[in-house]
């Protein structure tokens, strides 16, 4: 048996006993097969091992730390590192093989309210991005918010609670602070006006256990006149005539998440030589085979966390300045309606993973020079890290060709959007009432 072999068999001696509760005999094994072990996989596992027998909060940092600089993306050394440092309670983490089912019905929900310090009047936010104002008295309230964005969010510790894997809420009861009545906010949305004092509501993520917090928002730039003035010009400048009445464009937050994913990818290539033979004067044809990694670093890698308008938004992600995102403050939803994700975050995960080795399998023939690629794979790519954001965005929908088509305006930028043809097709026609609005 070889030295390796006898490694393995030695680390799966010392796991059958850490798994019974013999933490000394387990020790032992784990001693050695650390020793013995000439391999990274090894030794990353036996010492994540050791990590579960040993007592002392010191000494199982050190193991988990040792057990990480043999293998950087061990899943599990990674969430024991972030129990011990606080980060993750290890009541919240949860068996994604066996995840709960997704609330039914009604359930109570916390949320802010937003009213003016000055009348009691409702206050929203305003698109000059610094302040509320009240709908009343017209006061300001300037929301001192920071410039910076929050940290990305680690991808492990989220994976480890329910969170992670979050479905849509179901319905939820909310109780008006300002008029006492209760009403129902649907699974779709996380902001919204009380239907007797219209007073603005958000909902309190970290009192749920559900879904995950928005740790990042870009605020709303314009206004809707200046949204209409772009739908006009956009319907202009295709040429395409409404068959009724369009509806005024909304202001709304839709939901998108960002990845970081790094790692590396695992490759086999040939290189092909000709060298001149000094026999018969002919170029003999030599192949070498290799094998090896690439690394891979992708940052902000963007997918649209909602299922509904994910066609058109993702023609408008690109649009977005990313970097002008902002801290999420539940005061920038004072008055503006907010959709909440109905993609959890971990499979949205994969797709972004899939996209990013997809991306990195079409360019590895050129990254790499001389080498004709046979072989790739994913195994080694880790999604690091994560953002939830929400975009500003109006939407109306455009009566044309007998259906209505979604029509959608970045909020930051102006680009217009849709599921219509590019080229346009009817000529002629603007949209007479909604120029009416520009004119009062």
């Amino acid at each position: 048996m070889s030295s390796g072999d006898y490694a393995k068999e030695l680390l799966r001696s010392g796991i059958i006993d850490a798994k019974t509760g013999s933490k000394d005999s387990a020790r032992r094994y784990l001693d050695r097969a650390i020793y013995m072990a000439g391999s990274y996989d090894v030794q990353a596992e036996a010492w994540f091992w050791m990590s579960e027998v040993v007592d002392d909060p010191t000494e199982k940092r050190k193991a988990l730390e040792n057990c990480l600089a043999h293998d950087l993306n061990h899943t599990r050394a990674r969430r024991s590192l972030a129990i011990l440092d606080g980060q993750l309670k290890a009541s919240d983490v949860i068996d994604p093989n066996k995840l709960p089912a997704a609330p039914d019905g009604l359930r109570e929900a916390q949320a802010d309210r937003f009213i003016c310090p000055k009348c009691g009047g409702r206050m929203a936010f305003s698109p000059d991005g610094s302040s509320l104002v009240c709908d009343f008295c017209s006061s300001h309230s300037a929301m001192n918010a920071g410039s910076g964005v929050e940290n990305e969010k680690d991808f492990i510790v989220a994976m480890a609670t329910l969170k992670g894997h979050g479905k849509p809420l179901q319905e939820q009861v909310f109780h008006c602070d300002g008029c006492g009545a209760e009403f129902i906010l649907p699974p779709q949305l996380i902001s919204a006006n009380c239907v007797y004092c219209d007073s603005p509501h958000v909902v309190k993520f970290e009192d749920t256990k559900d879904l995950l917090e928005p740790n990042s928002i870009l605020p709303h730039s314009f206004d809707q006149k200046r949204a209409v003035r772009l739908l006009i010009d956009w319907v202009e400048g295709n040429n395409i005539k409404p068959e009724k009445k369009v509806e005024l464009p909304r202001g709304v937050y839709l939901p998108m998440w960002t990845f970081d994913i790094g790692g590396f990818i695992e490759y086999t290539g040939e290189i092909v030589e000709y060298e001149e033979s000094s026999f018969n004067n002919r170029r003999e044809r030599k192949v070498t085979r290799v094998n090896d990694n690439y690394p891979v670093m992708v940052n902000d890698l963007a997918l649209p966390a909602a299922r509904k308008l994910s066609a058109v938004f993702m023609k408008l992600i690109p649009g977005f300045e990313l970097s002008a995102l902002k801290s999420y403050d539940p005061r920038y939803l004072a008055g503006w309606a907010a959709e909440v994700y109905d993609i959890p975050m971990a499979d949205a995960s994969l797709d972004a993973r899939s996209q990013a080795f997809k991306q990195y399998k079409d360019r590895l023939p050129n990254l790499l020079g001389g080498i004709t690629v046979t072989r790739t794979s994913s195994a080694g790519m880790l999604v690091e890290s994560f953002k939830l954001a929400l975009l500003p965005v109006w939407m109306t929908e455009l009566p044309f060709e007998g259906r209505n088509h979604l029509v959608l305006i970045n909020g930051q930028s102006g680009i217009v959007a849709s599921d219509l043809p590019e080229d346009g097709d009817e000529p002629g026609g603007l949209f007479d009432f909604l120029a009416d609005l520009l004119n009062n």
